[in-house]
């Protein structure tokens, strides 16, 4: 019995009736008809046309007021012409929930326009709404298909898959033919005028069935929402795969940091998919494959990829593509490469990937199985693959179904077959083996993208929850009053702020003559540094404003000069730090849907153009740190290079913890942070510069 939900009416109807319903060949009105009986709807079925007494054999009436009962959801199926009325109609009726398919969009419209219109009748009435602008949604589960276009005639129910879309087609075109998944809700959002994604998302959550959740999506038009809908997929353990799409800016203006040139709006999604365990794929092959991966029963072990092939050349192509899609394979242990060699033809080397196919003969097939069942018996496979391509026509050899079913006899661990591309062609067998929970797949890419997805979501449940600091409030009230006139501190200040929130940084003295510059030389020691703090100079290396290595006062009083004529008397001194180490940055954004961004990599001169950073949603803790810093490409680095020892990766990781913290401490308050470079050292790690600019909105904002 699945539990009562909110949006039941519009996903599970006690009662529908179709406006605008019509015998006429092609018309969304037949169709959503035909849609409807074709899925068996349970409940009391209405049509509306003053046409027709009947449309398909369904009763149909004049108008809404003439039914017997008020419906509990109405489709709509008219033009634009004719929506607002038929939604009046709608309102006043009393039905809950409606679906409307149409553009919303008249020629000669005059403001307030359609849409607007639309969207504020709904509103006002508190009618649940889905659309308008899409194809409406195909509730398989419940037999509850609601939508003006066609589909493939083979649904089951049963499934255990959901699918929500942005864009219709992102929908159709997956739903309608890939019959190696099973549908439980497939949704096409529309405009999203009364009910979002975040909110079809929770339903499908709720719903027992549900393995696996896909989205198609453009954008968070509730981002609080989204976030809870992703905190309860992770507590309920269904995985959620999403094709995200539009990579815009994150603001339509000149950043003033390096930190917010960088960011992109697109890092902020990203930030917050791997902040919930939410996968993410690039096109809708890989969406797909994702899902029907994700919708096989048997559970990923430890470890990495294990797979079997019938061509040298062929495995080296799933090597060369797994290192380009950082996908692992498992190393085999000696004792699993012991038991290979036993079955292997000479020539052939013992290891994963696996060539097992040598010369043929009578008993090849039966090497291929104990091949495969002793890979999968390894403790090293997390899953397999038979990688061998499709037969003549696109058929499959049956051969390849019992290598799958040795390997997964041997370990009850997921096994696929994987071809390299499928060719024009199709066979049953591949749904047939599909329902028995060894899919059928094509195309190598888009399958190591699926293994990517089903490894980082069990690592992803795997990991230890973080103890998170919080800000104290102290600290954080006197600067967020500091903040709350929306300027940009200088590097003193910016310095300051970060050392009052427990990060390293070099001591600095800011001074504006030669009696203030000997006297900081005398505190420091020598070498130092000397920097302009000339204001609305905000990165001093442009404009030659920094002097390093300083060695006497001969030399500090000469750089001091001529800093003083070319950008101004004031200036910076700080010691110089004796080591150059590595050069790291921290910085943050602030995104208008999610709140301040947390941006950690390798820094410098060079940051823009290196951008091996990765980004976070704050606060985080030092182990979300390292994970993202073993990331980026440039993390040997930090290990040491030839005769120069490691570095403190950890300092840099406690570092990037308290910048989170005090991150979250200061959300609303700071529009921008930077932190480049910070030095990391052998024994630790130093903030040698900073800029932080205020966000001049109120210091209350959160995301919507």
């Amino acid at each position: 019995m699945n539990k009562p939900h909110y949006l039941d009416p519009l996903l599970r109807p006690a009662s529908i009736a179709v406006v605008g319903a019509s015998e006429r060949e092609g018309s969304v009105g037949r169709r959503t008809v035909e849609n409807l009986l074709t899925g068996k709807y349970e409940g009391r079925l209405y049509t509306v046309n003053p046409g027709y007494s009947t449309v398909l054999g369904v009763p149909c009436f004049a108008r809404l007021e003439d039914l017997p009962e008020t419906v509990e959801h109405v489709v709509l199926t008219v033009g634009d012409a004719r929506i607002e009325a038929a939604l009046d109609e709608t309102i006043e009726h009393g039905a809950t929930a409606a679906t409307m398919m149409s553009s919303l969009f008249l020629e000669d419209d005059e403001e307030p326009l359609l849409r607007d219109r639309i969207e504020q009748k709904i509103k006002a009435s508190g009618l649940i709404v889905c659309g308008a602008n899409g194809m409406g949604f195909y509730n398989l589960a419940d037999g509850v298909w609601v939508c003006g276009f066609d589909t493939r005639d083979n649904h089951v129910r049963g499934g255990n898959v959901t699918l929500i879309s942005h864009s219709g087609s992102g929908m159709s075109g997956i739903l309608d033919c890939e019959e190696r998944i099973d549908f439980n809700l497939a949704v096409s959002t529309g405009q999203e005028l009364s009910v979002s994604m975040d909110q079809y998302l929770d339903f499908a959550l709720e719903q027992p069935e549900t393995r696996a959740v896909g989205l198609f999506m453009e954008t968070a038009r509730k981002p609080k929402g989204m976030i809870e809908a992703f905190i309860k997929a992770q507590h309920k353990g269904i995985p959620v795969v999403v094709l995200k799409v539009g990579r815009t800016d994150l603001a339509a203006r000149l950043a003033v940091s390096h930190s917010g040139a960088i960011a992109g709006r697109d890092d902020a999604y990203q930030a917050l998919f791997d902040r919930y365990g939410v996968q993410r794929v690039h096109d809708m092959d890989e969406l797909a494959t994702t899902l029907i991966m994700f919708a096989q029963p048997h559970p990923v072990g430890e470890g990495a990829l294990v797979s079997i092939h019938d061509s040298g050349g062929e495995r080296q192509l799933l090597i060369d593509l797994a290192e380009q899609t950082n996908t692992p394979l498992a190393n085999v242990s000696q004792a699993t490469s012991a038991r290979l060699e036993a079955l292997l033809d000479p020539g052939l080397p013992p290891v994963n990937p696996l060539d097992a196919w040598g010369a043929g003969g009578p008993d090849a097939d039966t090497v291929m199985q104990e091949c495969m069942a002793a890979l999968m018996s390894d403790p090293a496979a997390a899953l397999g693959a038979v990688i061998h391509d499709r037969a003549p026509n696109s058929r499959l050899y049956p051969e390849y179904f019992d290598y799958m079913r040795s390997g997964h006899r041997a370990s009850g661990k997921p096994v696929f077959l994987v071809s390299n591309r499928q060719g024009s062609g199709s066979d049953p067998a591949a749904v047939e083996m599909m329902r028995e929970g060894l899919p059928v797949l094509d195309g190598l890419r888009s399958f190591l993208t699926g293994v990517r997805c089903l490894l980082g979501w069990r690592d992803h449940r795997a990991r230890p929850s973080e103890d998170i600091k919080q800000a104290d409030p102290d600290v954080a009230g006197k600067w967020r009053l500091r903040l709350a006139g929306g300027a940009t501190l200088d590097e003193h200040d910016s310095l300051q702020l970060l050392a009052d929130f427990g990060l390293p940084v070099n001591p600095v003295r800011r001074i504006s003559g030669r009696a203030e510059l000997l006297e900081a030389a005398a505190e420091f020691g020598y070498p130092l540094v000397l920097k302009t703090a000339q204001p609305g100079i905000l990165h001093k290396t442009d404009c030659n404003g920094v002097i390093l290595g300083i060695g006497d006062s001969d030399q500090l009083l000469a750089a001091y000069t001529d800093l003083a004529e070319r950008l101004g008397a004031q200036a910076l001194v700080s010691p110089m730090l004796r080591d150059p180490g590595v050069e790291m940055v921290l910085g943050l954004v602030h995104d208008d849907q999610f709140g301040p961004l947390v941006m950690m990599g390798f820094g410098g001169i060079n940051v823009e153009t290196l951008h091996d950073v990765a980004y976070a949603l704050p606060p985080f803790g030092r182990a979300t740190a390292r994970r993202l810093l073993d990331s980026l490409q440039l993390r040997p680095l930090l290990d040491g290079q030839r005769d120069r020892p490691a570095l403190d990766v950890d300092a840099f990781c406690e570092a990037a913890e308290r910048f989170s913290v005090m991150a979250a401490g200061l959300a609303g308050s700071l529009d921008e942070v930077d932190i480049n470079p910070v030095i990391v050292l052998p024994d630790g790690c130093t903030a040698v510069d900073a800029l932080v600019v205020a966000r001049k909105a109120s210091p209350s904002d959160t995301p919507g």
